[in-house]
Parts: C-alpha cells; sequence; structure tokens
C-alpha cells in the first residue's frame, strides 16, 4: 500500500496565485490538486509534468510526482532511485515523487486479501485463493488501488499530486477501471473470482467511487493532454479528449510540446521540420482546437537534471545556447532498415517482435519491416498488441501478401467470453450459466483474452511471418508476464507426463530461430536507457534482442540548423553508447523530410537493391 502520509501535512495553504516563474504556462496558472499529464507515447509527459511538479515546488508547495508507468523514467531524470513510498527529490525542497511499481502492489493487494480470510481457513482454499490473485488482472487492479489512494482525502498532505502517466492505450485502461469495477461490485453479490473472495475486491469499492468523484471533478482535477507537433501525436490527442469526456473528465487543456522555428531557412532538415509541424497544427480537429492551449518550445538541451528541467517551461528561454559550434561531419555509417529485412527474411518465416518505449516509431519500423518481407516474397501478417493502435493511418492501404490486424480488446473479450460459454454451458443448469456469464463479464477477463490472441498470432510465425506492432514499453512487459505464468503453468501441467510435450508462447519468444525482437529508440537519453532497461528485463526471461534500430536520427539526415546543431552532440553519445556494447547489431532510419506514412514511402525505407522473383508489391 502507497504510504501517502510519509510527508508532513503542510502548513500553508494552497492560494489562487499563480506560479511565478512559470506565469506564461496557462497549466500553471490556478492549478489544480490534481494533475494528469497524458498523451502519445514520445510526446514528452515525463519531461513536463516534471518540470510542472518542480515549478510548483519551487513557488512553496507541497507536491507529490506519481508515475504510472512501468517503464518510468522519473530516476534518470531527477537522480533519484523510485520507491513505491515518496522520496523527497535533492535540490527541490517541498518536491516527493512516487512510483506505482505494480509487482509490489499486487503483492500488498494479495496480503490484504488474504488476511480477510480468517484463521480457521484450510491450507487448500488459501492455495486456491493464492492462484486465483497470480495473474495479469489483479496486477492491475492493485496498481489502480494504489492510483485511487492519492485521489482520496488520505491524500491531503500534498498541496498538488501531479500524475505522469503511462502512453494513452493504457492510461485510458487504467481510468475506465472505476466505472467498469463500480459497475461489476454493483450487481455482484458473490465476487470476481481472479481477484479472490468478494470481500477482497468489495472493501475497495468506497474507494473506487471516491476516485470517480475526484477525476470528475473539475475545480480538483486537470488534464493535461501532451501532444508534439505531428500529425498522429494531434490526433491521438484528439480521440483521448473525447474518450476522457466519455468518462467524465471535462476539464482539460492542450499542451504541445517540442514547437520548433528554423534559424536558417536554406537549411532544407530544418525547414521540413518546421513546415511539417505548422502543417500539423493546422489541421487540428476543431474540438482540440478549441481547448485552452500551451506551446512548449524544442530546446537544444536534454530534460535531465534539475537545471534542464526548471528551464523546461520559462517563457522566454534560449531555444538554443549561442556560439555552438556546427560540426559538418556526417555520423558512424551505420546500416538501414533494407539490409535489416534482407536479413530477416532469411529465414523463411518466424515471428518480428517490434518493442520499445511509447512515440519512439515502433508502428513505422514495423510496417516498414512488414512490407520489406513482402517486396523479399514473403506473405506477412502485421498485427499490433497497443490498445492505440494505428497501423491504418500508417500504411493507408493495402497491398497483397500483406494482412493486417489488430488485437481489439474488446472482441476479443466477447470472442473469449463466446468460446467458454459454449464449452461450459451445455453442462450447467440456468443459474449456473447466469452465475458463469457474470464472472466472465468481470473486467479481468480481458487480459485473458488479450493473452490468449496474442498466443494464436505468435503461433502463426510457424509456417509464415507475424510482425507484431507491441505496445509501449509498460504494458508490453505485463503482456510478457502473463506469458510467464502460463508457461509456468503449463510445465507444472505436463510435468511427469513423460512423451507430452507443450510448446507455450514463451518458449517461440526464447527461441532465438523463432523470434528476432527488434528494439526501437530514438537518439536521447530517455529513449536509449529504456531500451537497454527492457532488453535487460527481456534477458532476464531468456529472451535475447535480435537487432535496435535508431530511428529520426538528425545525423544520419544532416543538418546546419543552430538549435539541430546543438542536439547533434547528445546523438553522437547516444550512438556511441549502443554501438560500444548496448546493441548486438545497430541499424538506422534518418529524419525523413517527407513523413513515412502510406505505402510508397514506407517501401522506400526497405526497397531491396535487387528485388525478388516476386517484385516489388509496393512500387
Amino acid at each position: 500500500m502507497t504510504d501517502i502520509n510519509s510527508s508532513p501535512v503542510s502548513t500553508s495553504s494552497v492560494d489562487a496565485q499563480p506560479v511565478a516563474a512559470s506565469a506564461a504556462i496557462g497549466f500553471l496558472v490556478h492549478p489544480t490538486r490534481h494533475l494528469f499529464f497524458t498523451g502519445k507515447g514520445g510526446v514528452g509527459k515525463t519531461s513536463l509534468s516534471t518540470a510542472a511538479a518542480l515549478a510548483l515546488a519551487d513557488a512553496g508547495r507541497k507536491v507529490l510526482l506519481v508515475s504510472t508507468d512501468a517503464a518510468s523514467n522519473l530516476d534518470e531524470m531527477l537522480g533519484v532511485e523510485l520507491r513505491n513510498t515518496p522520496v523527497p527529490v535533492p535540490g527541490a525542497p517541498g518536491l516527493s515523487v512516487l512510483n506505482i511499481d505494480p509487482e509490489h502492489a499486487a503483492d500488498s493487494y494479495r496480503q490484504r486479501v488474504l488476511a480477510q480470510m480468517g484463521p480457521d481457513t484450510s491450507a487448500e482454499a488459501l492455495s486456491t485463493v493464492r492462484e486465483q490473485l497470480s495473474g495479469a488482472c489483479t496486477t492491475e487492479i492493485a496498481s489502480f488501488d494504489e492510483f485511487s489512494s492519492l485521489l482520496s482525502d488520505a491524500a491531503q498532505a500534498w498541496d498538488h499530486v501531479v500524475f505522469d502517466t503511462a502512453p494513452t492505450g493504457h492510461t485510458l485502461r487504467l481510468l475506465s477501471l472505476p466505472q467498469a469495477w463500480t459497475g461489476f461490485l454493483g450487481g455482484n453479490d458473490r465476487g470476481a473470482s481472479c481477484l479472490g473472495p468478494h470481500s477482497g475486491l468489495k472493501m475497495q469499492e468506497a474507494r473506487f467511487q471516491a476516485a470517480l468523484a475526484a477525476l470528475g471533478d473539475a475545480t480538483r482535477t486537470t488534464v493535461i493532454l501532451v501532444t508534439r507537433p505531428e500529425r498522429g501525436a494531434i490526433a491521438e490527442a484528439a480521440r483521448t479528449s473525447q474518450e476522457l469526456r466519455a468518462l467524465g473528465l471535462q476539464n482539460q487543456r492542450l499542451a504541445v510540446n517540442g514547437v520548433f522555428h528554423a534559424n536558417d531557412r536554406s537549411d532544407a532538415v530544418a525547414c521540413a521540420i518546421e513546415d511539417l509541424g505548422q502543417q500539423a497544427l493546422d489541421a487540428m480537429p476543431a474540438a482540440l482546437h478549441e481547448l485552452p492551449q500551451d506551446r512548449v518550445p524544442l530546446r537544444a538541451f536534454d530534460t535531465v537534471g534539475l537545471s534542464a528541467l526548471r528551464a523546461l517551461l520559462v517563457p522566454g528561454a534560449a531555444p538554443a545556447a549561442p556560439g555552438v559550434e556546427v560540426r559538418a561531419e556526417p555520423g558512424p555509417a551505420l546500416p538501414d532498415l533494407a539490409v535489416l529485412a534482407d536479413e530477416l527474411a532469411a529465414a523463411g518465416h518466424g515471428l518480428v517482435m517490434v518493442m520499445g518505449k511509447g512515440g519512439v516509431g515502433k508502428t513505422t519500423i514495423a510496417a516498414a519491416l512488414a512490407l520489406g518481407l513482402v517486396q523479399r516474397g514473403q506473405t506477412v501478417h502485421l498485427s499490433t498488441t497497443d490498445p492505440a493502435a494505428h497501423l491504418a493511418g500508417t500504411l493507408e492501404g493495402e497491398m497483397p501478401g500483406l494482412r493486417v490486424s489488430r488485437i481489439d480488446p474488446k472482441a476479443e473479450t466477447q470472442r473469449y467470453i463466446d468460446k467458454i460459454m459454449a464449452a461450459r454451458a451445455p453442462g450447467l443448469n440456468a443459474q449456473e450459466q447466469a452465475m458463469l456469464l457474470e464472472d466472465l463479464q468481470s473486467p479481468c477477463t480481458e487480459e485473458v483474452a488479450v493473452f490468449h490472441a496474442f498466443s494464436r498470432i505468435v503461433s502463426e510465425g510457424r509456417s509464415a511471418f507475424v510482425v507484431l506492432d507491441t505496445a509501449p514499453t509498460g504494458h508490453s512487459m505485463l503482456l510478457m508476464d502473463a506469458t510467464g505464468a502460463y508457461h509456468r503453468q503449463m510445465t507444472r501441467e505436463f510435468e511427469g507426463r513423460g512423451a507430452a510435450r507443450v510448446v507455450t508462447p514463451l518458449m517461440r519468444l526464447q527461441d532465438a530461430a523463432y523470434t528476432k525482437i527488434i528494439l526501437v529508440t530514438l537518439p536521447e537519453v530517455t529513449p536509449v536507457s529504456q531500451a537497454a532497461a527492457l532488453q535487460d528485463d527481456l534477458r532476464r526471461a531468456s529472451i535475447e534482442p535480435y537487432a535496435w534500430v535508431l530511428n529520426k536520427s538528425v545525423l544520419a539526415a544532416g543538418t546546419r540548423d543552430l538549435l539541430l546543431a546543438a542536439r547533434l552532440a547528445g546523438e553522437r553519445r547516444q550512438i556511441e553508447r549502443m554501438s560500444s556494447g548496448l546493441a548486438r547489431r545497430l541499424f538506422a532510419l534518418p529524419w525523413l523530410t517527407v513523413p513515412p506514412v502510406g505505402l510508397r514511402e514506407l517501401a522506400k525505407l526497405v526497397r531491396p537493391a535487387r528485388p525478388a522473383a516476386a517484385a516489388d508489391r509496393a512500387a
């Protein structure tokens, strides 16, 4: 359980004055107690939320900065070790940081549920409940239990609670849980089997209802939709705005991060970046355009460390330091995606799984590699596990040899319910059928259904290519945890059966001949660090990544712009970091003056030097 009272109650009241150092930033003018920063992966939620929390603390407020992202990089940005209890940030009096650790939350939740069962409970009953509480659904609901405690009256030790959320799809799932569970509990007197005894879940009902009230109260909660001046990020912000309104979160603002203005109009790369950004902003949907809006310029520095974070939101701060030396020499020559597609195609079949931090370009890389395999005469199923999937918008068309799908949680849940009811209902009476259906309508069923869909797609790699665009890191690791739990269960069930042998999804992922894991990153400190952490997590599961892809390399594109040139030194450092031990194979995709959207542009990235006999189908 999160210890929200580890800091003393503030003796100062929160006045109505804006935060002076950043008064031009709208979300810091008369800020509400709860500030939610959400948006597509990679748009800068962590940077903006941390800078906002720091500005509030510098203004004398007691502030708790909370990460709901299982793959949070707050520790690297602030130089503190994240824990599941508030940790003071050195150099920032009044600011503490907390990470909702899913594993710790689940363990704490299990202990509380088991404690409800009493001393007379049999060992068999305890074992059954422990098994029921071992799934990913328990982890999810336990994380929400921690999250909801920070919206309650018990958290009044803090003047402000600032939430740095996981990427959009995972956050929408989190914020929808209060309605899902209060509705389920309202009509269920027996309890959800996957969460143990009814009392274990029922005891949280009042907290869920309080969380709903806090989220929908415009005087207490503000949602800051973070985007970049990019078409995909803006479209996702618009979708998120609508879905959050449907959940009752009406008090919204828009923050456009990384707005760039070229200082050298003769620089084609710089001008293209500015023009594409302006075109995306000009085409912003009306519903977003009507929201109160803040624009934060692109900075020459990485937002790591207190000084950089304090400078991020300061109005008028110079976007680039004067006198930056522009180094015109090209960066190291790295192989491109066409070379990677050649290597992958040589296997003839298998699973290509594209993973990484949100916003690094996984969908673009996955789509391009899928087209590259088709160009080389292969049959490909391109799919995604991302709840905020946008494969169709990236491809903008169809081509022979390529099948495109997505793991739709709602559709997969209904498919799973129908399958279970068809298998079990014939042997049950009407009352038992009703009870089974009620249990299957628990929000937990979605997690099981998504895992079954994932397993089904993974198995297709036996006879063709499957390219899987995954959800951002934290959400994907929860799916990997479910894969590991299923493997352990199957291993126990088949143990000692002699010739009987089961091949689990985890075993396929561990098979380097069957599965090629591609880690995608950007040439910046945080994405590279998170890719390295993801690689470590995979290796602990005996899964070895095949290659890394460096996306949007400005160094490879070439530029003379002062601000962009100031960022090149950092990019060189990250390339050296990856090349000197992190990545077994490193490929690069330069920043492109024409966005890689649509079959034709994507196909250019992977076009083989000598097309296979099947011809270049994407030409």
